[in-house]
């Protein structure tokens, strides 16, 4: 059995095309992939060391702001459209798949457009509420469409094939209870908050933190703060806690990137982050309540829809950019240390919004077109 799989350009969705390739061989271990992305992207990087093999198009997204640099960067995008498809059908027929799964990314629309054309059946994972305008033209001849919010239904073709699966995340982050994570960590006690933007890093969040730390450090409030500040704070944040004399406090742990994220979000009391798809899944699948703040500038503003789903199910408190200052961020955060129940039912809401059987939903929609 052949699978082919594409995706790319980040870890929302790179991640789950390896974890749909992994549950895909827990049942079928006789299984050959073929991962198909970008070169320049992460995937290029994350996918061979997953053990899988590769192949790559040229393909690259259009830039909607005007300037001279988004001119080029749209005109070699027109370049690699014209391209792509003739490249990922010769790829498609030295394969010779039986399913092709696009995931999303730069490479998803040319490769699964492709297979769609050459009658290969076709399944695409959407992971957002709002879905892209690429996974909305290539669900009109989709075998299925995987949802991971039933929110994102509606924004399908009337006549598209759709089931919500959720968006799997990997074992371990369920494996951790908050006292085993915090034993791990050496947390003092308190309330422990997470903050991350990814691993690029978030400046709105990498500007306020540091000013928070600060802050409950010389309250009398007792908090732990974990927090990644990624490639693009790795130049301001460590100067700004040295600067602030609150570099080597115990109760903070600040880092590039977090390794160990099943164990610190298993030991968080609240997560303050954006609300990328699979950042939203793992929160849900741990149970833990969220200040999120959506990345303004995501396509079809996809984040502000992902954070809504849990902002009206009162698991998340939703913050736009554009209104986050330190004010509000201290407020939420005094007032739920003063009413830690507060973030106990909203983690119980949140968990109440997880599938927790999307390994088994996946694996048979993938069985059903297969016909095993």
């Amino acid at each position: 059995m052949k699978i082919l799989i594409a995706c790319g350009g980040t870890g929302g969705h790179i991640n789950p095309a390896l974890a749909i390739a992994e549950i895909i061989s827990e049942h079928l271990p006789e299984a050959e992939f073929l991962f198909i992305g970008t070169p320049d992207g992460m995937e290029a990087e994350l996918v061979p060391a997953a053990g899988y093999e590769m192949d790559f198009v040229q393909s690259a997204g259009f830039q909607r702001s005007f300037s001279l640099e988004n001119l080029a960067k749209n005109a070699k995008a027109v370049r690699y459209l014209v391209t792509a498809g003739g490249h990922a059908k010769n790829i498609i027929r030295g394969f010779q798949p039986q399913i092709a799964i696009g995931t999303g990314g730069y490479a998803s629309g040319p490769v699964i457009r492709a297979a769609q054309q050459m009658g290969i059946p076709t399944v695409i994972h959407e992971q957002n509420a709002y879905p892209g305008v690429t996974n909305k033209l290539l669900a009109k001849k989709a075998a299925i469409v995987m949802l991971t919010f039933e929110a994102a239904k509606k924004y399908f073709p009337e006549q598209t094939n759709t089931c919500v699966t959720g968006l799997p995340v990997r074992g371990s982050m369920t494996r951790c209870t908050r006292e085993e994570a915090r034993a791990k960590l050496g947390i003092k006690d308190g309330m422990t908050i997470l903050s991350f933007g990814g691993s690029q890093g978030a400046k709105c969040l990498n500007d306020l933190m540091p000013e928070l730390m600060q802050w409950h450090l010389e309250s009398d409030m007792q908090i732990n703060h974990i927090h990644a500040f990624g490639v693009h704070g790795r130049d301001s944040v460590p100067q700004e806690l040295e600067s602030r004399g609150i570099s080597d406090n115990a109760r903070l742990r600040v880092t590039e990137y977090i390794h160990d994220m099943e164990i610190c979000l298993a030991a968080a009391d609240i997560v303050i982050s954006r609300s990328g798809a699979s950042t939203l899944s793992e929160l849900e699948a741990v149970g833990r309540a969220s200040i999120l703040i959506p990345y303004p500038f995501a396509a079809e503003d996809h984040q502000y829809h992902n954070a809504m789903v849990l902002g009206n199910a009162n698991a998340a408190i939703v913050i736009v950019q554009k209104d986050l200052t330190i004010d509000i961020l201290k407020d939420h955060i005094r007032r739920i240390y003063e009413n830690q129940e507060e973030a106990e039912q909203m983690g119980r809401n949140a968990a109440a919004l997880y599938a927790k059987d999307t390994n088994d939903r996946i694996w048979n929609v993938v069985k059903d077109i297969l016909k095993l």
